[in-house]
């Protein structure tokens, strides 16, 4: 059976951007199940599943549907249970929960400011309008203007990272030898802005760019699927 998953996009339906829809990606794609996107714009998300989830991703399997990019992990893989782990039992389980408020608190906060006049061109003209108003509303300022300091920020973010750069030093992937949903939770961060915007956020030599090379190769590579913006 084909697993639908609801994925966000802008006005090119082929390049979703969603670091949460991406995470349920790679999670199908490592449990071995296929999938179907289901490419849904901002002002859409709200009809959703007859409006029964607020936000994507979406799974639909059959009769049932499933929410939220870590409960949704969760349940592929306590319904999975004979397929390739994602988490490695439940201190892995644990482990995650706490590189998912990781990655929420350290990286997305400078990635979505920098990218967000990115990933509002690169929408439907409702869609802007949608976008602007939310995130004007989020961030008290004007879209325009929140990516102004992106620039003198960066060194700051990319200094931010060096646990990530130090673990890599020991192992191939956060999960250790192979990947685990901790790779895939940091790795669609950086998917996110690497679809919407062509800024420079790591450095040519950082190690942790070869890691998510390396990611992006995974699953006959999955997130090479998508190019990288120009």
């Amino acid at each position: 059976m084909t697993v639908l998953l609801y994925d966000l996009v802008g006005s090119d339906p082929t390049r979703p951007f969603s670091p949460h829809c991406w995470k349920v990606a790679f999670a199908l794609a490592h449990k071995g199940l296929a999938f179907e996107r289901v490419p849904t714009p901002f002002t859409a998300v709200a009809g959703v599943e007859g409006g029964r989830h607020k936000t994507v991703p979406v799974i639909r399997e059959g009769e049932r549907t499933v929410g939220d990019s870590f409960e949704i992990a969760l349940d592929l893989e306590r319904r999975y249970p004979d397929r390739p782990t994602l988490f490695g039992g439940a201190g892995g389980e644990a482990a995650a929960r706490f590189i998912e408020r990781w990655a929420l608190v350290t990286l997305h906060p400078y990635l979505a400011q920098s990218a967000l006049m990115d990933i509002h061109d690169r929408l439907e003209p409702e869609d802007q309008a949608h976008f602007r108003t939310t995130r004007e509303v989020r961030f008290g300022k004007r879209l325009e203007d929140i990516p102004m300091t992106r620039d003198e920020r960066r060194p700051a973010f990319r200094a931010s990272l060096e646990p990530l750069r130090s673990t890599l030093t020991f192992q191939p992937f956060l999960g250790g030898e192979s990947p685990l949903f901790t790779d895939y939770i940091v790795a669609s961060a950086f998917q996110w802005v690497r679809v919407i915007s062509d800024y420079e956020f790591l450095e040519n030599e950082d190690p942790v760019g070869a890691w998510l090379d390396r990611c992006l190769d995974l699953h006959s590579g999955l997130g090479r699927s998508v190019p990288a913006a120009a």
